[in-house]
């Protein structure tokens, strides 16, 4: 600090502090390898409930503002998932800033994974938006706090089929609170993206015989989900104003927004993406308001972790559709909780995953000896008890 610089000037000039105290962070890590093109950052949210678990999302941020918020909004939306879902896991995620298409190869991500390692099991990290199973495997070459590896070695592969069945579940739910019945046969929906989760979504709900449109900005990957299912192609543009009974966002967040609000021409939000609320006060009020069912983004897209979480003690596929098919009915809670109180479904979501939180938090108080701990996962927990 200059002679001439106050605490008021460099908390105006570097903000981060202020936001991680908005978000009630324990730590952000910014990783960079300026040889291999590495800019990465990694944010553990919340320990409270066991080491801060989630994926690693590689996408071109405009600019380094924009990756800071991104990862931290992540970070502890993954706090919230783990416990609406009863998992015993706290909240973290990364980002590397950089185009997924053009820009991977083994030596960026072996160079993540090291700072991963770094971080002594705070942070397990697995795949998320631009990343897929051979990165991982690159990763594990240089730390054993990863999830998501291929099955050929142990892993539980591409998380992408259960997070789509638990988002399907989810949509059902909503189409139960919303029309008295669950089937989603001749309902018009719309995709937003064409990613992995987005093509499983589709194919579950081309079996129901739902009509779709889709959208993405890769026209060879819309394209393709679209000769397979049978859906619309349309301009990403059109997306939001469709006449449609669902609308399900699956890339990515703030797509609720001052400028989309007014498009909306659906009864149901229900998706794969994350923060889908721009503004989860202002925006999550209004979809209230406007009669708009909203399925909380991070309670129907924890399949995903749900299937992840697995692999942790040892991977059983039936175990973890079967969990995420549990997404059903917690979503059936969380809309009839906000109905009888009359507030945003994302507020109902939250006071009942800050209820788990909370009374776990509690037992941890209690002291016991390391004696208890074992195996892998023990090793991972006890430095968060």
């Amino acid at each position: 600090m200059t002679a001439n610089e106050t605490d008021a000037d460099i908390s105006e000039n570097f903000p981060l502090f202020g936001k991680l105290q908005d978000y009630e962070h324990e730590q952000i890590v910014v990783c960079s390898e300026p040889s291999l093109g590495l800019k990465a950052i990694i944010a553990v949210h919340d320990t409270t409930l066991g080491p801060a678990l989630g994926g690693v999302r590689m996408w071109p941020y405009n600019n380094e503002q924009e990756a800071i918020r991104d990862v931290l909004r992540l970070s502890r939306g993954m706090t919230y998932k783990a416990a609406i879902s009863g998992l015993n896991l706290g909240g973290g995620k990364a980002v590397i800033i950089g185009d997924p298409r053009k820009e991977k190869n083994e030596s960026l991500f072996r160079a993540f994974g090291r700072y991963v390692d770094s971080l002594g099991g705070r942070y397990i990290t697995a795949e998320d938006v631009g990343i897929n199973v051979q990165n991982m495997e690159w990763v594990r070459m240089e730390t054993k706090y990863v999830s998501g590896l291929p099955k050929s070695i142990g892993g539980s592969g591409d998380p992408s089929p259960v997070t789509a069945y638990g988002v399907y579940q989810g949509m059902k739910a909503s189409a139960k609170k919303a029309y008295g019945s669950d089937s989603l046969e001749g309902k018009r929906i719309a995709i937003q993206g064409a990613g992995h989760v987005s093509s499983h979504l589709a194919k579950f709900l081309s079996k129901e015989d739902a009509e779709l449109f889709i959208c993405d900005i890769y026209e060879d990957k819309v394209n393709a989900v679209a000769e397979e299912t049978g859906a619309k192609v349309v301009d990403p543009d059109e997306i939001y104003g469709l006449d449609v009974d669902i609308f399900s966002p699956c890339a990515l967040g703030g797509v609720v927004n001052d400028d989309t609000m007014d498009q909306f021409k659906c009864d149901i939000i229900a998706g794969a993406a994350n923060n889908v609320l721009d503004n989860e006060d202002k925006h999550g009020r209004m979809l209230l308001d406007n009669d708009i069912l909203y399925a909380p983004d991070y309670v129907i897209n924890a399949g995903g972790l749900i299937n992840v979480a697995s692999e942790l003690e040892g991977y059983n596929e039936e175990r973890a559709h079967k969990q995420a098919s549990k997404i059903y009915d917690t979503i059936l809670d969380i809309l009839n909780y906000s109905e009888d109180n009359n507030t945003p479904t994302f507020v109902a979501s939250n006071i009942l995953a800050e209820k788990r939180i909370a009374n776990v938090g509690q037992i941890h108080n209690i002291y016991t000896s390391d004696s208890k701990f074992s195996g892998h996962i023990g090793e991972l927990y006890k430095n968060n008890v």
